[in-house]
């Protein structure tokens, strides 16, 4: 459906990476920015309508599994055996194993509604629920992928839907485990899927594909090199968890005597389209591969927190000009400036200095240089023109609220540090996904509390 285009008016817009003042801002039919002007006269804007805030444009979430949001804040008690990620992921099956088609779109509404309350306006959802919950009959192949899509056009979000590859239960076994065979495909099955997909969503702009791969311990080399032909053909965004657990990192020096981003370095042909998740556990040397080959790791902060995985070594990489974006992942927090203020302050804490992140980029400030970053590393993990407010881009943008908590009275210079480093932040006035403004608020009705309820009520 084509757009209406319009003219947009803001007294400070952050644009090419900084503030600028008075600033005409103009969409086309297709959703896209078709003209920016800064310190435009008075007289240049009369018919253009006024936003009435500081506007930023809309970040990629490049990480998510929607699914998981029903366990936000309910895995937070220690078991008698202790914790830590392993026991963290028998009780994400018991909502993976359980969760239908219906109740997957009532909890991806809730949460990609969240998100653009947070400040992103496109999600990559890694998905790897496949197949039908435990004990039920078998489902139409695209049925949870669907669901996915209707809870993104239900929002408004953009969405970059990524059928994942998951075929065995580590690196020493042959299948799945019996919790595991709902995620179960393979590379004809992700081809197939992505031929249904790509009919099913021809219609819709803001949807677009790629692929994944749940991680090295999850299929073969001939699978995941078989997948990464088929997204290099496709020229489509490819996916995968890496390095996120030192007990991963033993495992696959084990079986292979690589370390797994080395693998992918010395197996693989890495180039821009390449997304690694979490690379928690990286040595120099394959962050500097990383950053030579053009791929781009993302980093979802409050869930390598929450999940006690370890801290990034954001300031080797940095310094080797990686790429990088974020994401939520298991949505623990769902807005932007939660994750970069956590990116930020874990590098305070263990190195003990401050403003770690405006030590790389163009700015003094390391608000502006992580949110930059975050920018560009999430155009790319989404392969979608989503890299701020310049022609040619998707026009996606928020509307802060000046005169909430954390932004009233601060000088319009700082209103990105403010916005990442004092809180409450409040949600944003308005937020627009190709030019078109979506809503914030959850609506009543959306079926979340009643799936709550079903997953969590025995």
């Amino acid at each position: 459906m084509p757009i209406e285009p319009g003219r947009f008016f803001a007294a400070q817009a952050w644009v090419a990476g900084a503030w600028a003042h008075d600033v005409l801002l103009e969409v086309d039919a297709t959703g896209h920015w078709s003209a920016i002007q800064t310190h435009v006269p008075l007289s240049a804007r009369q018919d253009a309508r006024v936003l009435a805030g500081p506007v930023l444009p809309g970040l990629v979430n490049a990480h998510s599994h929607a699914f998981q949001r029903a366990m936000a804040g309910l895995a937070e008690q220690r078991g008698a055996q202790g914790d830590d990620f392993w026991s963290w992921r028998e009780r994400m099956y018991a909502v993976a194993l359980r969760i239908s088609a219906a109740q997957l779109e009532a909890v991806a509404t809730r949460l990609y509604t969240e998100l653009l309350a947070g400040g992103y306006t496109q999600v990559c959802e890694f998905h790897y629920l496949h197949n039908a919950p435990a004990g039920a009959a078998a489902t139409d192949p695209l049925e949870m992928s669907m669901a996915l899509v209707r809870a993104a056009q239900r929002s408004g979000i953009g969405l970059t839907l990524l059928p994942t590859l998951y075929m065995r239960a580590g690196f020493d076994a042959t299948g799945l485990r019996e919790q595991q065979q709902r995620f179960a495909s393979s590379p004809q099955r992700i081809k197939t899927l992505l031929d249904g997909l790509g009919q099913a969503c021809r219609d819709l702009p803001k949807v677009n594909l790629g692929v994944a791969i749940h991680s090295l311990r999850a299929a073969d080399a001939r699978a995941i090199q078989t997948l990464s032909a088929l997204a290099n053909a496709r020229q489509l965004p490819i996916h995968i968890h890496i390095a996120e657990q030192e007990q991963e990192v033993r495992d696959c020096l084990a079986h292979t005597g690589m370390r797994p981003m080395e693998w992918l370095l010395h197996h693989l042909p890495l180039n821009p389209r390449w997304s690694l998740v979490h690379a928690t556990h990286a040595s120099e040397s394959e962050l500097r591969g990383v950053a030579n080959s053009g791929a781009h790791i993302v980093l979802c902060p409050s869930t390598e927190a929450n999940l006690g995985d370890g801290i990034f070594d954001y300031s080797a990489y940095a310094a080797h000009g990686g790429a990088w974006s974020i994401g939520s992942d298991s949505h623990v927090t769902r807005a932007w400036a939660e994750e970069l203020r956590l990116l930020e302050y874990g590098q305070r804490l263990q190195q003990r200095q401050r403003n770690i992140g405006a030590g790389f980029g163009a700015s003094a400030s390391s608000a502006a240089n992580l949110f930059e970053a975050a920018l560009a590393g999430g155009a790319a993990a989404s392969g979608q023109p989503l890299a701020g407010i310049a022609v040619g881009q998707r026009a996606d943008w928020v509307v802060l609220n000046g005169e909430a908590g954390a932004l009233c009275g601060v000088p319009s210079e700082s209103s990105l540090d403010a916005t990442v480093f004092s809180s409450p932040c409040a949600p944003p006035l308005e937020v627009y996904v190709a030019g078109q403004a979506v809503r914030t608020a959850p609506k009543d009705d959306d079926g979340f509390a009643r799936t709550m309820r079903d997953l969590w009520t025995e």
